[in-house]
């Protein structure tokens, strides 16, 4: 059977084909859009996974002190001369104190099982990713980016509004955000206790960091400087001899800082000292544990929304975006983009574009810019369109420099 012949001497079969080609190309450019995308997933799966590793090692904690205090219990027993009520006794507490273990393993259980279920669902959320679906993906993505900025900032309510009307328990970290906002308000409310508990659970880990923290160092300082604050001149230098001390081999310059203040008192005008003494301290504070939150759960530093924001901005920014008459289209002519912006070098653009400024339009050679006697430069689609309502004549909007058509000259591009 011979194919049906087309006008320009194409068959359909090859019409045919080149449609299938073209399909084929748009679902490629669509997965390679998506791997690129996966690649940023990093912070995603690493959350709940350190969040799980870290429920583990409570536990684990837990059964290594009760089971060697009841070990050690029973040695005990042994080697006590008890009488029959004493023994009872004894072991009744042992009993006791091994149901209670039980209770505690229970519940550490189901935790654990909710922080696995929770990595299990981030990984089928991931692997349901394709094509097909790849706009509801970004669409749920962006959910994420916009609940991991509220959290981050604070807006604990709002988030968790999102989360449940998105349906995004399992892809949202709302309860290692919690913990970290038991600490933030008591850093606000100038209370470190808290925050060093947090210090003396992650003891272990903030010490393998790369940067070791200094983070409870600069607890027991403020502490320090409270006490000093209160005129508790005596109960300082008790504070200082047990929890200062040790850290004199590393941080030496620090204390003796810290320690002169007993000296200066709060009320002091030096500024080297006065500086200890201001409310800013706590600010400082809360912002370092953040830092330190983040990097013992392995999240970036910046909020994700900062970071893709920052990405696309990176493209756009070049210093016309910062002169006066930068047109409102451009989002780096509002300030709050412009702040982002700013530590990012400029757009690299090989060639340059020139833009109509009525239309908005690009000038090329399919809509070639003209040249006004008055120097100004527009596209032809917008002086053609202002001539034939205009009877010919051409306004110059920046200027109200008024000629003829016919004046015009047209600027070649280069």
């Amino acid at each position: 059977m011979e194919m049906e012949s087309l006008p320009n001497g194409n068959s359909a079969a090859a019409v045919a084909a080149a449609a299938a080609a073209a399909a084929a190309v748009a679902p490629s450019s669509k997965l390679n859009q998506l791997a690129e995308s996966l690649k940023l997933e990093h912070q995603f799966l690493r959350v709940p996974f350190e969040h799980f590793k870290k429920s583990i090692r409570a536990n684990h904690r837990i059964v290594e002190k009760e089971m060697s205090a009841v070990i050690s219990g029973v040695a005990d027993a042994a080697n006590a001369d008890f009488s029959r009520d004493e023994a009872v006794h004894h072991l009744n507490s042992l009993v006791s104190r091994l149901q209670g273990l039980k209770r505690k393993l229970e519940e550490g259980s189901r935790t654990e099982h909710l922080q696995a279920q929770k990595c299990r669902a981030r990984l089928d959320h991931l692997e349901s990713a394709d094509a097909d679906n790849l706009s509801d993906w970004n669409n749920m993505r962006l959910k994420r980016i916009l609940v991991d900025y509220m959290l981050r900032m604070s807006y604990y309510d709002t988030a968790l509004k999102l989360v449940e009307s998105s349906n995004l328990q399992d892809l949202v970290d709302v309860e290692v955000f919690h913990e970290a906002k038991r600490v933030i308000d008591a850093l606000q409310n100038k209370e470190v206790a808290p925050a060093l508990a947090w210090c003396a659970e992650n003891k272990s880990r903030l010490k393998k960091s790369k940067m070791e923290s200094k983070f409870e160092f600069q607890l027991r300082l403020q502490e320090f400087i409270e006490l000093v604050r209160a005129e508790n001149n005596l109960r300082a230098i008790t504070y200082a001899r047990k929890y200062l001390a040790p850290w004199g081999s590393t941080h030496m310059k620090e204390l003796q800082r810290v320690m002169a203040t007993l000296a200066f008192k709060s009320n002091t005008e030096c500024a080297t000292y006065k500086v200890l003494f201001e409310p800013k301290q706590w600010d400082y504070l809360v912002d370092q544990f953040k830092q330190e939150f983040c990097r013992l759960y392995g999240m970036t530093l910046e909020p994700l929304l900062n970071i893709y924001l920052q990405a696309g901005l990176s493209a756009l920014k070049t210093p016309y975006c910062y002169q006066d008459d930068c047109t409102k289209e451009d989002p780096l002519s509002q300030d709050s983009f412009r702040k982002l912006a700013l530590p990012l070098p400029y757009s690299k653009q090989h060639h340059s574009k020139l833009v109509c400024y009525i239309t908005k339009e690009l000038m090329d050679t399919e809509n070639p810019p003209m040249v006004l006697p008055n120097g100004y430069v527009y596209s032809t689609k917008a002086l053609e369109e202002m001539a034939r309502k205009n009877n010919g004549q051409i306004t110059c909007p920046r200027t109200g420099f008024v000629c003829n058509s016919s004046a015009l000259v047209k600027a070649y591009i280069s």
